[in-house]
């Protein structure tokens, strides 16, 4: 799956989301997922409207188990926020931009 979006692996995560100046979103996904496909292309609009001020991981749950069993994330798409290196909150996975947006703003 070809997209704009940073993929990040069980084994860089925790390095990569301490170490971010910014909020990260990270969309947990599979192939195969319809949802995670378009949800994905909302991230993509996203990441180029707000630019450097968020950062917009993937993970794919098929190669990866540690960090969606962690969260037990047990339905997909899933999105989950983070701020100075902690998990903040779930946001609605099937949000568009501008509802996205509002939950990430309103913390």
């Amino acid at each position: 799956m070809n997209s704009s979006l940073q993929p990040v692996t069980d084994r860089e995560f925790d390095e990569v989301v301490s170490v971010s100046t910014v909020p990260v979103l990270v969309e947990f996904w599979k192939p195969g997922c319809g949802h995670c496909r378009a949800l994905m292309a909302e991230l993509e609009g996203l990441q180029t409207e707000v630019g450097s001020s968020l950062l917009i991981l993937t993970m794919n749950v098929d190669e990866n188990f540690q960090i969606p069993a962690e969260l037990e994330i047990s339905s997909l798409p899933a999105l989950a926020l983070y701020r100075n290196g902690e998990f903040v909150k779930f946001v609605g996975g099937l949000g568009k931009q501008d509802e996205i947006v509002k939950q990430i703003e309103c913390e």
